[in-house]
């Protein structure tokens, strides 16, 4: 009898990351560009007490000392392109081998008068910076709050995984400082900035993306975060600008994410003690301590390390989708003190925003 051959499966590539950037903008924000404001409560009633109190309480909570705007001739494209390019050399990749490029944003390219502007796609108009050609190089846009950076990572690795592409630039960037509304006090929470990275695939096993989750809650959570007119009733109506509801996405976030993150690290095969760093989004310090905190109450674990959790809030604001792509390019490239990467060691990058949206990722160094 002839001996049957045993079915030879091939396994799925994975996803490493070979090359990343960042665009930090130059123009520093403090205090005192917010110290003519005049803040209205959520109900649309003028905040009367000194705005120098109201800016005080804002940074005990937050810890957002600074933050970073762009300059006014730059665009979210722009510093997209920026970000993509360093990360592209980094990664000593030519961009026409690029199969995508994802482009994770929430309004595009913000017009003068703030409108949310998509046509032609971010996506497309980074291509057409870089200069690519190929025209089998696919563009996509990810809208999805803040976790669209995470998000684009994921989708990478799904069409790596279904060997659909093998080389995908991932950009996050964001002009938030031009879609916030001056009467609102979480202005001072908003900032511009990039971040991208190239990834590839690889038969290497237990590397890259070993593991991920997205939780979408879009019922009574549709409108912790929305575009809305201006808190102020006396302001013009017509012009939209980001709203959200803190004390909500606070409590929501706390509930969720946590779990969120355990599940996925769960799904790696992976306990908290197998974990170095965990880049989460970053909205509020005060959250995201209470965030990561939590996460190790759920593994029993009261005493930690807080180096775990890298924050760059104090100084550089909430800039979305543009944050953790940012924060691992600072730190994969030696420039964010006392923060490092170990070789071979697993990281999260986490996120949660509008929608709400909740995903995570766990990621293995090659």
């Amino acid at each position: 009898k002839k001996k049957k051959k045993k079915k030879s499966y091939k396994r799925m590539p994975n996803t490493i990351i070979i090359g990343s950037g960042s665009y930090i903008p130059n123009r520093v924000i403090g205090r005192d560009y917010f110290m003519n404001s005049e803040f209205y409560t959520e109900d649309g009633v003028k905040i009367e007490k000194p705005v120098e109190e109201t800016i005080a309480k804002f940074v005990e909570i937050t810890e957002i000392e600074n933050r970073r705007f762009i300059e006014d001739d730059l665009s979210n494209s722009q510093i997209g392109y920026e970000a993509a390019k360093i990360a592209l050399e980094d990664a000593k990749v030519d961009g026409e081998e690029l199969d995508y490029i994802i482009y994770a944003s929430n309004f595009g390219e913000v017009t003068e008068n703030g409108y949310a502007d998509f046509m032609p796609t971010m996506a497309a108009r980074v291509k057409n910076k870089l200069g690519i050609k190929n025209r089998k190089c696919v563009t996509y846009d990810m809208v999805f709050g803040c976790p669209g950076w995470v998000e684009a990572m994921i989708l990478s690795d799904n069409l790596i995984k279904a060997k659909v592409a093998k080389t995908i630039l991932v950009i996050g960037a964001e002009t938030l400082s031009r879609v916030t509304d001056p009467y609102d006090r979480n202005r001072m929470i908003f900032a511009d900035g990039a971040g991208a990275v190239v990834v590839k695939a690889t038969d290497e096993e237990n590397v890259g993306i070993i593991a991920h989750n997205t939780i979408c809650d879009n019922g009574p959570e549709l409108n912790y975060l929305e575009n809305q007119p201006s808190i102020n009733k006396e302001a013009d109506q017509k012009r939209l600008y980001v709203r959200m509801l803190g004390r909500k996405i606070y409590e929501y976030a706390l509930k969720n994410v946590p779990d969120a993150i355990k599940d996925t690290i769960t799904d790696a095969g992976l306990s908290i003690e197998d974990i170095d760093k965990i880049l989460i989004h970053q909205a509020n310090a005060k959250m995201d301590y209470a965030m990561i905190e939590r996460l190790h109450r759920l593994y029993d674990v009261k005493e930690y390390d807080h180096a775990i959790s890298p924050m760059t809030i104090q100084d550089l604001g909430n800039t979305s989708v543009a944050t953790i792509p940012t924060m691992y390019d600072i730190i994969i490239k030696g420039k964010m003190e006392g923060q490092s990467f170990k070789e071979k060691g697993n990281i999260v990058m986490t996120s949660v925003g509008a929608g709400m949206n909740i995903n995570a990722i766990v990621y293995r160094f090659p």
